[in-house]
């Protein structure tokens, strides 16, 4: 199964902080139907993802398919790249001027050249949740679901500190890309989840345990397909997103909108915490906001939206009916 990659220029960009941008070249797949015979899903991808949610090499091919949760039988499901990802971008700019607010408006105004003006939903896994949220706050007509996973609406001081010393690995490391994954490969599983998979087993090839072997491979697998500067970039991406970052409140970007908000949690998760979840929840309850909190019970922590595909695919068959 091949998917195109397509791409488009937005020009004449600026931005929040008032820098312009003469263009701005994104690229983007379609998946399922034919735009303009189904409902459309915009799926936002995680920090080192990209467009292809689907097919063989597809991220979230468990949930995103024919006769899956997101069937592409139903649906058109459209992924966009994050600028500055690596994928199809070469000729990028990096710019620490750029937060993820000023993404979020990119890719609402790659939806406007497409014609697309209302998506059945958003769903978007990890920075891809939070720009989701981004968003939503932007256009609160964009769509009829808004369902970010594992992901929050800012970064809290916790997330603020795991960037600070993400930044500090790729600054200062003799292998920045691989330090900085191990790192971060920490943080995105749990000690339960480790401990449980490894048993302090040890890899009598290599001379070193499975879980510090397991570690060296995901460094050494990212550092083939990953550029320092794309790390660098979406790391501090991600340590902006902030939909209050203009002085509003949650309340006033969100109360606007008619839409149903669906946060899903990870009730392991150490990276983005879930009780930050619940408490969005309750104040955007409050607020008469159309919000429900969804908890996938799992051992493995932030990583679980993309390891337990069951309960994520029952999630998203409620949500989507």
């Amino acid at each position: 199964m091949k998917f195109e990659i397509n791409k488009i220029v937005i020009e004449d960009f600026e931005s929040s902080l008032g820098n312009k941008y003469q263009s701005f070249q994104l690229t983007y797949q379609f998946f399922g139907k034919k735009l303009g015979t189904a409902p459309i899903i915009l799926i936002n991808h995680a920090l080192t993802g990209n467009s292809i949610v689907s097919g063989k090499n597809g991220w979230w091919n468990e949930i995103v398919d024919f006769d899956k949760a997101i069937d592409l039988n139903k649906y058109t499901v459209l992924s966009i790249n994050i600028p500055g990802n690596g994928f199809n971008d070469d000729n990028f700019i990096y710019s620490e001027k750029l937060n993820l607010g000023d993404i979020a408006h990119l890719f609402i105004k790659v939806l406007n050249k497409l014609k697309i003006f209302k998506l059945y939903a958003i769903i978007g896994g990890s920075i891809g949740g939070c720009l989701t949220w981004e968003m939503a706050a932007i256009k609160n007509d964009i769509a009829d679901k808004i369902i970010p996973v594992a992901s929050d609406w800012k970064a809290n001081d916790w997330l603020l500190a795991n960037t600070f010393l993400q930044d500090r690995i790729l600054e200062n490391s003799k292998d920045p890309i691989g330090d900085a994954r191990i790192h971060a490969m920490t943080f995105y599983r749990t000690p339960e989840s480790l401990n449980q998979r490894f048993s302090r087993s040890k890899n009598i090839e290599k001379g070193m345990y499975n879980v510090e072997s397991w570690l060296d491979h995901h460094g050494i697998k990212l550092n083939q397909r990953f550029s320092l500067n794309s790390y660098k970039f979406l790391n501090k991406l991600l340590r902006s997103a902030d939909i209050t970052r203009d002085d509003s409140s949650l309340e006033s970007k969100i109360m606007p909108s008619k839409s149903e908000i669906h946060i899903i949690s990870v009730d392991s998760d150490i990276f983005f915490l879930p009780n930050e979840d619940k408490m969005t929840t309750l104040r955007l309850k409050k607020q008469k906001v159309k919000i429900k909190n969804h908890v996938i019970e799992s051992i493995h922590g932030h990583d679980a939206f993309l390891i337990e595909t069951k309960q994520i695919s029952d999630i998203f068959t409620k949500i989507l009916t």
